[in-house]
């Protein structure tokens, strides 16, 4: 931010100033209407509000811009008020139900919030006045959606409020609505992000998440520096302003009787993504009280799902160091898949285990009563992490620690708890020393990264890369030419897509055909991640634990 100051002059905007600093405050007080509307800002603080944001440019006068109307609430910004004016009052959940949530990364419907439409007329007005360079933008935006946002206690209580009275998922859709009035949920590019069905998967690309092509870099990815906070989750990035989280809020849960807490992600790869944060930085792991903690958590938010990756690297898990879990409000492609065996214990008649009939290896238990979900999923898991079978590459313990783990996923239907289990084994040899159950290296074109728990239940997230290399790509079956050199790392899927469409240089087949190739290179990477490449081979694992074909 510039502070281009002449003693009492204030800043030097240049020829033009009053005009460009009259733009300024009428932007200022759209953004104040709006979070008087939408942030819960008190009219009482409203001058205070407006006062430090003008102190982020040594701003040392204001005044209400009647021409535009902005200054008494009745211009821009009373347009978003609508039906929802009030939203963040304490206990108000009316609006939790709203259209805006049905589809991720939609944006509120009419009279509903729009921050990019406030912001970016402030932004504009900035850089014409020269307060600021373009690349101070997002800090800017960060800091003054943060200063105009409630603090987090508050927020606290009145999610509190709303679940007490209307239960646990009305309080997080207000909450969600909350985050991303306040910006902190990016919901104007999670728009913009491709996302499509094939082969039985979901694929998106995102456009703003950074590419991790292995754990190591993926770790030094989720590292802090300076050593505060500990890791990009833990709760003191509350508020902070090193990581621009100034806009981030969270609340609290109770989970096995420990201290969880609750943060939407901003990137959400689905509908209502967010993650469930141990409240002391402790190591990921996977033990039978972590099927308590799943179990809690769909209890008082049914309408989430919630899982957590395996904790070993190279099997999907980045933040390894924080234990947490990941849900939200949409059900993955694996919760829908069919069973393709169904097994049972002997004396044990309200439950069953599911062999599912996915690319990956994974099962899963279903039964009305908790304590019996818990039972039949820890012994899986025993069972697991003590199997070996060198002829399939499954090693238990290997010279660098232990290589088997589960991948846990629960939700509630109306069969009662479901909790999916995904077998994972992050073993490597000289063929594939990134990982055995890895993507195989015909496939890093299209996906290099570590699969972890989204992706295993069947919601592939792909690089933003891939957007300008497909388009290369699909220019170039349209032209009728060869593959690109600069794509020379598509060979194998440029093949598949020659063979497929035979000479057809149409558009539309062109898309149809790329979006096709992305869903069987997906589905083929999950059979990659299979520790058990036939159906039998999970069943006689299970039969080995005493589980009888029903």
């Amino acid at each position: 931010m510039k502070g281009n100051e002449t003693a009492g002059e204030g800043p030097a905007v240049g020829k033009g100033s009053a005009g460009k600093l009259d733009a300024v405050y009428a932007a200022l007080d759209d953004l104040t209407q709006y979070a008087l509307a939408y942030l819960g800002l008190d009219r009482r603080d409203l001058d205070w509000a407006r006062n430090a944001v003008l102190a982020l440019f040594s701003l040392d006068s204001y005044h209400a811009v009647s021409s535009s109307g902005v200054g008494d609430g009745s211009g821009a910004a009373a347009t978003h008020r609508g039906s929802s004016q009030g939203r963040s009052r304490v206990g108000d959940g009316e609006d939790a139900d709203a259209d805006a949530n049905a589809d991720q990364g939609a944006c509120h419907g009419d009279g509903a919030a729009n921050p990019d439409a406030v912001l970016k007329p402030f932004d504009e007005a900035l850089l014409a006045a020269r307060l600021c360079d373009t690349d101070d933008i997002p800090g800017i935006e960060d800091t003054v959606m943060g200063l105009l946002s409630q603090r987090p206690s508050v927020l606290q209580d009145r999610f509190a409020a709303i679940e007490h009275r209307d239960g646990g998922m009305q309080a997080m859709r207000w909450f969600y609505d909350y985050c991303s009035d306040n910006t902190y949920v990016k919901r104007a590019i999670l728009a913009k992000n491709p996302r499509f069905e094939s082969h039985g998967l979901i694929v998106t690309i995102n456009l703003a998440k950074p590419e991790f092509k292995n754990m190591k870099k993926a770790a030094s990815g989720n590292a802090t520096a300076g050593g505060y906070p500990k890791c990009t989750i833990c709760h003191e990035n509350e508020g902070f302003a090193g990581r621009d989280k100034r806009t981030l809020r969270t609340v609290p849960l109770t989970l096995g009787g420990q201290e969880f807490f609750w943060q939407f992600s901003p990137y959400g790869y689905f509908k209502q993504h967010g993650i469930c944060v141990n409240a002391e930085h402790t190591a990921m792991h996977v033990d039978c009280d972590t099927f308590v903690n799943l179990l809690d958590f769909v209890d008082v938010f049914p309408g989430y799902f919630i899982g957590c990756n395996a904790a070993l690297p190279r099997i999907g898990g980045s933040v390894l160091a924080h234990d947490h879990y990941q849900g939200g409000g949409e059900l993955m492609p694996m919760h829908k898949a069919k069973p393709w065996a169904r097994l049972g214990l002997a004396g044990v008649d309200d439950a069953v285990i599911e062999i599912l009939d996915w690319p990956g290896t994974a099962v899963r238990v279903v039964s009305r009563s908790r304590q019996r979900i818990v039972e039949i999923s820890d012994r899986i898991r025993l069972g697991w992490i003590r199997y070996t079978n060198p002829d399939l590459n499954i090693v238990a313990v290997g010279e660098d620690g232990r290589r088997s783990a589960l991948s846990p996923s629960a939700v509630i239907t109306e069969r009662g708890y479901e909790m999916n289990l995904i077998l994972r084994n992050n073993g490597v040899n000289e063929q594939f020393p990134e990982g055995i159950f890895h993507a195989h290296p015909e496939f890093w074109a299209i996906k290099q990264e570590p699969i972890g728990l989204i992706e295993a239940q069947g919601l592939f997230v792909l690089p933003g890369r891939l957007v300008g290399q497909l388009a290369q790509i699909e220019d170039a079956l349209a032209r009728g030419s060869s593959l690109p050199e600069a794509e020379r790392a598509f060979k194998p899927q440029w093949n598949e897509l020659c063979a497929s469409l035979d000479g057809n240089r149409d558009r539309g087949a062109i898309k149809a055909a790329l979006r096709d190739e992305l869903g069987s290179v997906c589905e083929r990477i999950l059979g990659n991640t299979a520790v058990f490449k036939r159906k039998e081979q999970t069943r006689g694992f299970l039969e080995s634990l005493g589980f009888e074909v029903l």
